[in-house]
């Protein structure tokens, strides 16, 4: 790990050369990302709790403020930002491919060292897309259902599935959402391992995610189908099996990361 932190920042490096996958590299990726999860399951776990408690937090907040009809929208927004949240969680996958063992404090240390890198750039485009993503959901309900409060969240229920304005507010901010969602997906499933694993720019990142993603665009969308379902059944039980589902989504990250990409020359 020492070598990854005493690496200079701005270092030149060739442009990474993107392998095409199939879905058969998809599943394996994914036990990939169970067996790691079996050999660090405390920091795994660790990570994940963070991420499960973030949610619940943000759940009470919405239902605090009587804005319960924002949390559906705000889950997935968090599913957005997902990738970040797993950034240590490929440092603990690289540690185990390596044979070594990782702890809490080494993992830590190579996260915070991220700021004097690109990574955090990559964590500001996420956090923009989430403002965009809120601010899209807003506007869409503005323009379907008014600007007209719910006093209850039985009483947007009603609105929500029983009118022909709340039912084309569900249709579009699904097409909507969905195209957003793909777009921030093509930039992030591959630059955030990328970034922590190489010394490039955010730009050169991205650019590598998107090329990943078109050059084998049925595998890479069902992986990401595949993310949005698993982190929605862990929330489903009180967020709590995000504890357990975030990083084994983290780890096989990592190990789909090494399948489209080239190890470096």
């Amino acid at each position: 790990m020492a070598d990854i932190l005493e690496r200079p920042a701005g270092a030149v490096h060739v442009a990474p050369t993107i392998r095409a996958i199939t879905f058969a590299d998809v599943k394996a990726a994914l036990l990939e990302g169970v067996e790691d999860f079996n050999r660090a399951p405390v920091i795994g776990a660790l990570f994940g709790a963070v991420y499960a408690f973030g949610g619940i937090i943000l759940l009470a907040c919405v239902f605090a403020l009587d804005l319960g009809y924002l949390a559906y929208p705000l889950f997935a927004g968090s599913v957005l930002i997902g990738p970040f949240v797993a950034a240590g969680l490929y440092d603990v996958s690289r540690e185990l491919e390596a044979g070594r063992t990782p702890t809490l404090r080494g993992v830590l240390s190579t996260v915070f060292a991220q700021r004097k890198r690109e990574l955090g750039w990559m964590a500001f485009v996420t956090i923009f897309a989430f403002i965009i993503w809120m601010y899209q959901v807003r506007l869409l309900l503005a323009l379907f259902l008014g600007f007209a409060s719910f006093g209850t969240m039985q009483e947007f229920m009603r609105v929500l599935f029983t009118t022909s304005d709340g039912l084309s507010f569900l249709a579009v901010g699904h097409v909507v959402g969905a195209a957003l969602a793909l777009g921030l997906f093509s930039i992030t499933v591959v630059s955030f391992p990328l970034l922590m694993d190489r010394d490039l720019d955010v730009v050169t990142a991205m650019i590598t995610s998107v090329q990943a993603v078109l050059l084998s665009p049925g595998p890479m969308i069902a992986w990401g189908m595949t993310v949005v379902a698993v982190l929605f059944i862990g929330a489903a039980p009180c967020f709590l099996g995000l504890i357990v589902v975030l990083p084994v989504l983290g780890f096989a990250t990592w190990h789909l990361y090494r399948r489209v990409i080239s190890p470096a020359a």
